[in-house]
């Protein structure tokens, strides 16, 4: 089989890799050491090995690798900066939102996605969002309560924060 070359930018690092054809994207990105894309129902029913690809959670085990041609990707691996966790995951830690940790990466990446596009959701929001990812561990409400206290926590944040203009007057 013919391999072929893949140019994406993943965590924000612009990379080239060779692949075969048919690889999905899941095996790719575990092959290239993003660990924290889990392999779980290979159905795209359980979220396990969800990423953002272009902003949008998206099941990477239902995804060939050379549909990612050019498209960003997050993985959880990119979501802290430096040693500094990301808001989101600090809210799963303080509300014990995390258990074995199998399915928090793709829970996490696709709470982050619904804020950006939702920065106010509602608990019904959240729980469809989470619908795609099945835990075993903690169940569902800590997670949703983690999503909602980081929703707050950053609409706080940003009412805080006011344009130098303002200031300014």
């Amino acid at each position: 089989m013919k391999n072929m070359e893949l140019h994406l930018t993943v965590n924000g690092e612009s990379l080239n890799w060779t692949i075969a054809p048919g690889e999905l994207l899941l095996d790719v990105l575990r092959r290239q050491g993003y660990f924290g894309v889990k392999r779980g129902c290979e159905k795209g029913e359980c979220g396990a090995c969800a990423v953002l690809l272009d902003g949008m959670p998206i099941n990477s085990c239902l995804m060939f690798a050379a549909q990612a041609e050019g498209r960003q990707i997050l993985t959880i691996e990119g979501v802290a900066d430096g040693g500094k966790l990301d808001p989101m995951q600090e809210a799963f830690l303080d509300h014990g939102a995390v258990q074995c940790g199998f399915c928090t990466g793709g829970m996490v990446l696709s709470a982050k996605a619904l804020l950006e596009r939702r920065p106010d959701p509602t608990e019904e929001e959240v729980r469809e969002m989470l619908a795609g990812h099945l835990c075993r561990c903690t169940g569902y409400r800590k997670p949703v309560e983690a999503v909602l206290a980081a929703a707050s926590k950053k609409r706080n944040t940003a009412r805080r924060m006011k344009p130098v203009a303002e200031v300014v007057r």
